[in-house]
């Protein structure tokens, strides 16, 4: 049981992860305030740090992880690429990059209550996770 919820949380983490520095990269070219663009990157960077230590784990797992789901990516692309074509502006990548942010934490809270059993290296990376689409939101809202 902890093992199985060990691999379902990293599953999600991974996921989680690589639809953040996703979503990140989509945007960073359109932004024009250094202090923002500052911000994405810096929260980019944590997010691959992290992701390296999930990658880890993983394969200590024999696991390949999980991509975010197809559905959800493209849905966000395509939000943010109108969004952006009717009004390129760092409001509107922080709007959406705070709407992102908010999804990020709501599921992930979800994956660490569902996953109760996971140990707790996994739990703590979810956790900082969490505190770094927290962070993120709270960084960017003088951009909103």
């Amino acid at each position: 049981m902890i093992e199985q919820d060990t691999i379902k949380l990293l599953r999600e983490c991974d996921a989680g992860v690589k639809m953040g520095t996703s979503s990140i990269r989509e945007v960073a070219d359109y932004v024009k305030s250094p202090k923002l663009k500052k911000y994405l990157l810096d929260c980019k960077d944590e997010h691959e740090k992290l992701n390296s230590e999930i990658q880890k784990l993983l394969e200590k797992y024999k696991d390949d992880g999980k991509d975010p789901n197809p559905i959800a990516k493209s849905m966000s692309w395509m939000k943010a690429n109108i969004k952006l074509a009717m009004h390129e502006s760092d409001h509107t990548i922080a709007d959406l990059m705070t709407d992102g942010c908010n999804m990020g934490v709501k599921s992930l809270n979800k994956y660490l209550n569902q996953y109760k059993a996971a140990d707790e290296v996994s739990k703590d990376i979810t956790k900082r996770l969490i505190n770094l689409e927290e962070q993120l939101a709270i960084d960017i809202r003088g951009f909103l």
